[in-house]
Formats: structure tokens, C-alpha cells, sequence
């Protein structure tokens, strides 16, 4: 079972950029694909991206491609996802997640979630 904890969220003005990252801990985060997904209130879950076991495969939304990028350090058990060229409509709280093997893009895809970040883009 892994845990995961997100840092780095925080107040920022659109076109700034912010970096996010997940720890984890427990058993089997190297059998894992990692990714992220996002919450708007008001609005449904949305797959951000993900990255497979060994960091080689990444995935993104249409909407974040060519602005935010997934990294994952198996050593450190950490993913990070940069996120450039913010706009308003990223404002979300921000989910790490984890599923063993190959990586998903739906939430019931994943059984294991963060507690989730905040991002706020300033218009």
C-alpha cells in the first residue's frame, strides 16, 4: 500500500509558475504509475497527467500539455509536477495518485490518493 503527501501548492499570478511534489511512503511505489489530477469546485475530478513505473512514459490533458511537466525519482519514492504559463482556470486542489502498473487517466483507475494541494492562479 502506498501513502502520499502533496507540498508546494500556493497563490500565484497567471503566466508564474509553481512546482508540485508528492512523497511516498509504504510498500511498492517502484510497481507504481504515478499521476495527477485536479479539482475546480463545482466541477468533476480532471486527469492532469501521469508517468509510468520508470519515468520514461508520460501522459498529459490536453489543456496542460506543453506547460506541465511530470518527473518521478524512485530513489527518493517523490513526483513532481512543474507546472509553467499558469492560467486562472488551473486554479484546483491538486491529487497525487498512485496504481500499480501501467497508468490510468480515469480516477476509479486509481486506488490510492493524496490529500490534495491547492493552487490558486491570479488573473
Amino acid at each position: 500500500q502506498v501513502q502520499l503527501v502533496e507540498s508546494g501548492g500556493g497563490l500565484v499570478q497567471a503566466g508564474g509558475s509553481l512546482r508540485l511534489s508528492c512523497a511516498a511512503s509504504g510498500r511498492g511505489f517502484e510497481n507504481s504509475a504515478m499521476g495527477w489530477f485536479r479539482q475546480a469546485p463545482g466541477k468533476e475530478r480532471e486527469f492532469v497527467g501521469s508517468i509510468g513505473r520508470f519515468g520514461i512514459t508520460a501522459k498529459y490533458a490536453d489543456s496542460v500539455k506543453d506547460r506541465f511537466t511530470i518527473s518521478r525519482d524512485n530513489a527518493k519514492k517523490t513526483v513532481t509536477l512543474q507546472m509553467n504559463s499558469l492560467k486562472p482556470e488551473d486554479t484546483a486542489l491538486y491529487y497525487c495518485v498512485a496504481k500499480e502498473w501501467n497508468p490510468g487517466v480515469r480516477p476509479d483507475e486509481y486506488p490510492y490518493w493524496g490529500q490534495g494541494t491547492q493552487v490558486t492562479v491570479s488573473s
